[in-house]
């Protein structure tokens, strides 16, 4: 059996860490690279940075940060935000990205995952869906533009989708659950990691070590995501893989 990732995000806005409660209210945590260290040496398994403003400010994202980054680190690093061209992935990964997260511009041009998985590889491309129940229909609904803007798109045809061009995982997060700690959303985790066949992040509602087991074992998810639960330092991720082990969950 394959183990299960451990991925603190940090959400960066104006070179500075920031977190909120479905996606609004967002407060200043610190430092990009003191966290990235941080994180580094107590045993996560990768880290995600995510721009969260570039793209509906249609700016470029944050190159010197994630340089920053980089260097902080040598656990696998993916990025996200304002990424719109093939040139965009590549500066990125330039910049000391292993990875690098498509959101925005991939629901606005599906053609820039193919692109990208054919220039770099599958494994470089992580689909970001940012998804909500829908409010008087069944299913979740798409959004982009850092959850600013409906596409009216369902996830789970646009999860295959993503999947059959190319990208090599999918980042899924749920925005009813984003920054509530009430726990990830397991029936959408279930319905998604069940039409798909790469690997899933389930992000979204972490809030306790129950949480994180139950988005491994009945949400299907490959790697479980967090952050502010991590950034306030409320749970540590070596307490966190301890508490995974105990309930038979493998773990790096």
């Amino acid at each position: 059996m394959l183990r299960k990732r451990i991925i603190p995000c940090l959400d960066v806005r104006n070179g500075i860490v920031v977190k909120g409660i479905n996606f609004v209210g967002l407060r200043e945590m610190g430092d990009p690279a003191v966290h990235a260290r941080f994180y580094n040496d107590e045993g996560a398994d990768e880290l995600v940075i995510l721009d969260i403003t570039a793209s509906r400010e249609e700016r470029r994202s944050m190159v010197h940060v994630v340089e920053a980054v980089a260097d902080a680190l040598f656990i696998p690093l993916t990025v996200g935000g304002g990424i719109r061209t093939v040139d965009d992935v590549r500066e990125m990964l330039n910049a000391g990205a292993d990875r690098v997260s498509l959101n925005t511009a991939m629901v606005q041009r599906p053609e820039l995952i193919e692109e990208a998985a054919e220039r770099f590889g599958s494994q470089c491309v992580v689909a970001a869906i940012d998804a909500r129940k829908r409010v008087n229909a069944d299913g979740w609904e798409i959004y982009i533009y850092g959850g600013h803007e409906a596409t009216g798109r369902d996830a789970l045809e646009w999860a295959c989708e993503v999947e059959k061009r190319g990208a090599g995982e999918i980042l899924l997060t749920s925005m009813d659950r984003d920054g509530t700690q009430i726990g990830y959303d397991i029936p959408l985790l279930q319905a998604l990691t069940s039409c798909v066949s790469i690997p899933v992040i389930a992000s979204g509602g972490a809030g306790t070590p129950e949480h994180f087991a139950e988005g491994l074992r009945e949400g299907g998810a490959s790697a479980v995501l967090a952050a502010s639960l991590f950034h306030t330092r409320a749970l540590t991720i070596p307490n966190l893989k301890s508490y995974l082990r105990e309930q038979g969950v493998p773990v790096r």
